[in-house]
Order: structure tokens, then sequence, then C-alpha cells
């Protein structure tokens, strides 16, 4: 597997470039925003990309937006944000902008290249294998063959993260998740940050509209009810 660094300090791209490819990893180092992008519109596969916040522009989480709204390489690209700042709303952002994951600095080289491999076995698909069969709830049509969400006559864009969250609510209509359960079950994730969770209800409810019918059960978590107006 090939795997991005952009990093503007060389001292820890060599580092982790060195301990990625003692891994086995092919490798790829850039010192900023620019050089991430034109690398990642390359005919040539990446198959994770590793981006520092506070590289030079764009940043690793305005590079993360664009990745996510497809301007630069695939949309479900995986990402590792390289921060220097550990407040919650710091990670928050970074996973808001679409990362998978994030290491703070100063960080081992041999935790990050865990990370990878960790953000690469999560990222493979979904814990719970999905039906074919599309599902129905009120107005909204999920198609787990095509990945198709429709919400009326209009077509929702959404992540593979997304996608699976989402089937799985509706699949589990009127169930209580808890997020670690929602990391678990949906994502495979037997560890991992629970605002992840939280963030990506967050897209799905701005994605589905105020009306949308993911509640939260304070103390517990979320469950999927039913549409205004649904019998």
């Amino acid at each position: 597997m090939h795997i991005l660094i952009a990093d503007d300090d060389p001292v820890v791209s060599d580092v982790v470039r060195r301990y990625l490819e003692r891994d086995g990893f092919a490798v790829t180092v850039v010192g900023d925003g620019a050089a991430a992008s034109a690398t990642l519109r390359e005919p040539r596969r990446i198959d994770l990309a590793v981006l520092d916040v506070m590289m030079p522009a764009p940043d690793g989480v305005e590079l993360c937006r664009r990745i996510r709204a497809g301007a630069d390489g695939g949309r479900d690209l995986p990402i590792v944000l390289l921060t220097a700042m550990g407040e919650e709303e710091d990670r928050v952002a970074g996973l808001e902008a679409g990362a998978d994951d994030y290491v703070t600095k100063p960080f081992s080289p041999r935790e990050l290249a865990l990370r990878v491999r960790s953000v690469l076995r999560r990222t493979g698909g979904a814990a719970e294998p999905r039906s074919a069969s599309v599902v129905r709830s009120g107005p909204l049509t999920v198609d787990p063959a095509s990945c198709a969400v429709h919400l009326g006559d209009r077509e929702l864009s959404t992540t593979r993260r997304e996608f699976d969250l989402l089937h799985h609510f509706v699949t589990h209509p009127d169930e209580v998740f808890g997020r670690e359960e929602l990391l678990e079950r949906v994502w495979g994730w037997q560890f991992g940050d629970l605002s992840t969770v939280t963030v990506h209800v967050k897209r799905l409810r701005a994605k589905l509209g105020p009306d949308n019918p993911i509640e939260t059960v304070w103390g517990r978590g979320y469950r999927w009810t039913r549409w205004t107006g649904e019998q």
C-alpha cells in the first residue's frame, strides 16, 4: 500500500517514512499542502494520507475538507491528521473536516505506524454486512447496492462512513445505540474517539434537514425515529 506524508518538518517526515517503509508500505513525502494536492491528483494510487495540520497552505484541515468534497483524490481516502493541538475542539474540527484519526505531536513514530494500520483496517468496510435490499423510511430511500441515498426526488451525497451509519440507523428503527456501540457495530472500531460518532451524526442531520428522525436519547445515545407524518 502507498502512503502520502505531507509535513513541512523534514525530520518528522523522514522518521515517519522510515517506520512506515519498515512496515512494508510505499511512502511519498511532500512538504506542503499544494504538493500533497498535486500528488493526490496523479494517476498513481494513494491508499492513505497523513496530513500535518500546520503545514503551508492548504493546511491539513483545509486539504482534508477538499478531499472529502471530491476536489483532490478520492473522497473516501483514509486521512490521519498530525496536530500539535490537543484540545477537544481542535480534534473535533479535524473530525468535522472528515479525518479518520489524528495523532498529537510530539508522538511516537511507532504509534503513528500502528494508527495507520488501524485506520486502513477500519476503512476497509463496515463491521456488520449490509443487506442488499433497498431500505425506505418516510421520504428517504437507501440503496446499499449503489450506496445511493435519496430524500424524495433529491439525491444526497454521503461519504462511505456516513452511508454506513445512516444504513445502520434506518435498518434498526426505534433502537437506542450508544456511541461506543456505534463505533464497533457500524465501523468495526474496537477503540476510537467518541467524537467521531458525534461528528458523523451532526453531518447526517445537516444533510437530512431539520425534520430528520435522528433523536438524541440523553445519557444513552441515538435512536432513529419515524419521520414527521410517517405512518
